[in-house]
C-alpha cells in the first residue's frame, strides 16, 4: 500500500529547487499548490491508460476520471500490468481503477466503461485538462474538436489543454494542444497516412511482401475454403489457420517474414504494442500534466517524437497551426479537382485524401444539397447527383461543406478546377 502523503513529500522536494529551465524569478510553491493538486480533476482515456493512471496517482493527483470502452483480453496481460488473468473479460476502466485505489491510499478514480463520445461538453468542462492515449484516429479527432468547440473567449476556464500520446511498436509521440491557441490534432492529420491497402491483383498474382501473403489468406483463401464461415480475428484457431496458409504461400514465392505476430497484426489491423514504448510516452504525457499543474518547468511546445527501434532517439518541434484547419482555423481549405470528375469521383478522392479522411460524407453548397447519406429518403433523392459532372454542380472557387457522422465538425473546401 502506497500513501499519497509520501509522494507529496517527494513532490515538494522536486518543486522546491529551481531547475535549468525555470524562470529567474522562480520561488518555491506554497501549500496551496499541493492542495490544488489534490482537488484538481484530471481525465484520461485510452490504451496507454495503465501507465498513465499509475503515473498520475503517484504524482500527487488524487481525483482522476478514466474512460475506456474495451474489456481485458489475454493479449493485454504482457504489458498492461494492472490486470491479471482472472480479470479477462472485465472492463479495463473498472479493473484499473480498483487496482490503483487499492494500492495508493488517498486516490479517487472514477471509471466509465464506454466511449468518450458518450459524454457531452458539460462532462468535459469539469476537468483541468485531458490526457488521451487513444488508439483511434476518429476518437482523437472527436475529442480534439470537442475541446476546441468548448472554448469561450470570455471564460478562461473553458480552455482545457489536451495532452495526447500514441505508440506504434518502438515508435511513439506525445504532444500538448492548447485549443484555439496552438495547432490542434486536425492541423496535423496529414502526418498520419491512411491505412495501407494492397491491390487485389498483387495479392492474387505477384506477392512481394509477407503482408501480401497474409492478405491473400484472409481475403481469398478463407472465403474459398470456408464459404459459409465468417473469419473471427479473435479466434486463435482461425488466426493459426491464416498464419499456416500464408506461410506456405510465402515459401512458394520465396518471401520471408511471415510470422504469427505479423499475421495477428495484419488480420486485426494493429501494430504490436511494446511495453517500453508505452512507458516512455506515458511518462512524457504525465510529465506535461505535472508541468501544467505546477508551472515547475516550461511545458512542451508542442510535439515530441520518439524512436526506440535503433537505440533511443527523440526530437521535439513546434507544429504550426493551419489557418485552413476545419476545426481551429478560420479559412476554407483549397481543393483542386479535375473537370472530368463526377461527384462520385470527388467523394472517392475525399475518402483517400490524408487531409480530409471522411468515411460517409454528406456534401452541400450554400445553395443546395449535393449528396446526403442520411436519412434514406434524402440519400435516394440526391443519389442521381453522384453520376453528374462535378463542374455542373459546383462552380470553380465555390465552397463545399462536408459533414461525416464520425466527426463533430464540418469540413469546408473551396473547389478549384
Amino acid at each position: 500500500m502506497f500513501d499519497t502523503n509520501i509522494y507529496s513529500v517527494v513532490l515538494k522536494r522536486i518543486l522546491s529547487r529551481a531547475g535549468p529551465f525555470t524562470d529567474d524569478d522562480f520561488t518555491a510553491p506554497g501549500a496551496d499548490l499541493y492542495q490544488r493538486l489534490s482537488t484538481m480533476k484530471i481525465f484520461g482515456a485510452g490504451g496507454l491508460g495503465c501507465e498513465i493512471l499509475k503515473n498520475l496517482a503517484l504524482s500527487g493527483f488524487t481525483d482522476i476520471h478514466v474512460i475506456d470502452m474495451d474489456t481485458i483480453d489475454v493479449s493485454n496481460l504482457n504489458r498492461q500490468f494492472l490486470f491479471r488473468h482472472a480479470d479477462v473479460g472485465k472492463p479495463k476502466a473498472l479493473v484499473a481503477a480498483e487496482f490503483v485505489m487499492a494500492r495508493v491510499r488517498g486516490v479517487k478514480i472514477t471509471p466509465f466503461f464506454g466511449k468518450i463520445q458518450d459524454k457531452d461538453e458539460n462532462y468535459y468542462m469539469q476537468f483541468a485538462f485531458v490526457i488521451c492515449g487513444l488508439d483511434s484516429v476518429e476518437a482523437r479527432r472527436w475529442i480534439n474538436a470537442t475541446l476546441v468547440n468548448m472554448v469561450d473567449q470570455n471564460n478562461p476556464e473553458s480552455l482545457k489543454p489536451l495532452i495526447d500520446g500514441g505508440t506504434e511498436g518502438f515508435k511513439g509521440q506525445s504532444r500538448l494542444i492548447l485549443p484555439t491557441i496552438t495547432s490542434c490534432y486536425e492541423c496535423s492529420l496529414d502526418m498520419f497516412g491512411k491505412e495501407k491497402q494492397f491491390p487485389i491483383c498483387t495479392i492474387a498474382n505477384t506477392p512481394r511482401l509477407p503482408e501480401h501473403c497474409i492478405e491473400w489468406a484472409l481475403v481469398i483463401e478463407w472465403p474459398r475454403v470456408f464459404p459459409d464461415k465468417t473469419l473471427d480475428n479473435d479466434d486463435p484457431e482461425h488466426i493459426q489457420w491464416i498464419y499456416q496458409v500464408a506461410f506456405q504461400r510465402a515459401q512458394t514465392f520465396k518471401i520471408g517474414g511471415v510470422t504469427h505476430s505479423l499475421t495477428q497484426g495484419v488480420a486485426k489491423h494493429i501494430i504490436p504494442a511494446i511495453a517500453s514504448t508505452n512507458a516512455v510516452i506515458s511518462a512524457s504525457c504525465c510529465s506535461e500534466a505535472l508541468k501544467l499543474a505546477t508551472s515547475c518547468n516550461p511545458f512542451l511546445s508542442n510535439y515530441m517524437m520518439y524512436n526506440g527501434s535503433d537505440s533511443v532517439y527523440s526530437y521535439t518541434f513546434e507544429h504550426q497551426r493551419k489557418e485552413d484547419c476545419p476545426v481551429c482555423g478560420m479559412l476554407a481549405r483549397d481543393f483542386h479537382a479535375e473537370p472530368e470528375w463526377t461527384l462520385g469521383d470527388f467523394i472517392d478522392h475525399l475518402n483517400d485524401t490524408d487531409t480530409v479522411q471522411t468515411k460517409k460524407p454528406s456534401l452541400r453548397t450554400a445553395e443546395k444539397s449535393l449528396y446526403l447519406q442520411f436519412p434514406p429518403q434524402l440519400e435516394e433523392a440526391t443519389r442521381p447527383n453522384l453520376q453528374k459532372k462535378l463542374n455542373e454542380l459546383v462552380a470553380s472557387g465555390q465552397e463545399v461543406s462536408i459533414t461525416d457522422p464520425g466527426l463533430p465538425f464540418s469540413v469546408k473546401l473551396r473547389v478549384y478546377y
